[in-house]
């Protein structure tokens, strides 16, 4: 990735009045509490390698709901949606497969916007309780 940490790319990402308007609504947020946030990283991780990762995704740039699951929302706000966003936003040329590397870079990077648009109050798995 061409930016260095998740924290230097959201706050360019916030620059963009298009990106910045996303927010989990509370049916993201039920979600995540009812799921716990290693659950939904799962998805997002399954989510990067099925829609994303291959070189030429089916039906690129429309391949990501606007809303539904807590990571899709993420993925807009965080220009991670298709091809086009994650050259532009995260340095990752369109056309080539994403790496291991590449995808966790991504799972990062929603991680980081989802703990910070939860005010970081989001259960890691619902047996635990614990607070991240």
């Amino acid at each position: 990735m061409s930016v260095s940490s998740p924290e230097e790319l959201l706050l360019r990402l916030q620059k963009s009045r298009f990106r910045a308007r996303f927010h989990l609504d509370e049916q993201a947020r039920q979600y995540l509490e009812s799921r716990g946030l290693d659950a939904v990283m799962e998805h997002g991780a399954a989510f990067i390698r099925d829609r994303l990762a291959p070189a030429h995704p089916p039906q690129d740039g429309k391949q990501t709901p606007m809303r539904g699951h807590p990571v899709f929302i993420a993925q807009h706000a965080t220009g991670s949606c298709c091809r086009g966003c994650l050259s532009k936003w995260h340095g990752l040329s369109a056309g080539k497969p994403l790496t291991k590397e590449d995808q966790e870079a991504i799972l990062a990077v929603l991680r980081a916007w989802i703990l910070k648009d939860m005010g970081a109050d989001v259960p890691l798995s619902p047996a635990q309780g614990a607070l991240f």
